[in-house]
């Protein structure tokens, strides 16, 4: 881990080197984050899962440091934690405020934007983002000043 930027409150963010060992390294944070936020079971299981694909596809294609980010909905507000949600919908498809969701974020220096590809039974990659989709209430991509960023958000139980 380059860095740790914050774990306190709502938010928890690091920096990542570019490195194999990384994936590991940001599956077990982002755990220990949830964890300790009372956010284990199965939620953790599918963050931990799709940080580790979304990791791992910046490995493969970026050289800068990777960055992930997790932002929790504060316990007594119904609007997310953070101001600078990753899109202007909140809501569900009904129509209706969608509740709030943890919100995760991987972001790398490349500027590309990833694509959603499929991928057939005997190749060995390409369902990363795949995953996302199936996996999330909702999910984007965004540019930034230097790269860009994959965010998702997942539905909390109850």
């Amino acid at each position: 881990m380059i860095g740790v930027i914050d774990t306190d409150g709502d938010c928890a963010a690091w920096t990542f080197p570019a490195v194999p060992g990384s994936v590991r390294s940001a599956r077990h944070a982002v755990r220990d984050t949830l964890r300790s936020w009372g956010l284990d079971g199965a939620l953790a299981d599918v963050t931990e899962l799709l940080v580790s694909e979304l990791v791992t596809n910046s490995l493969r294609y970026a050289s800068g440091p990777i960055g992930v980010r997790l932002v929790r909905p504060r316990p007594d507000s119904g609007a997310e934690a953070d101001s600078s949600s990753p899109s202007t919908d909140s809501s569900s498809p009904s129509g209706s405020p969608a509740p709030p969701g943890l919100l995760v974020e991987v972001s790398d220096p490349l500027p590309d934007v990833p694509t959603e590809r499929s991928a057939g039974p005997d190749d060995e990659g390409g369902r990363g983002l795949q995953l996302v989709a199936g996996s999330a209430r909702r999910w984007g991509t965004r540019r930034g000043k230097s790269g860009k960023t994959v965010w998702f958000e997942l539905a909390l139980p109850g």
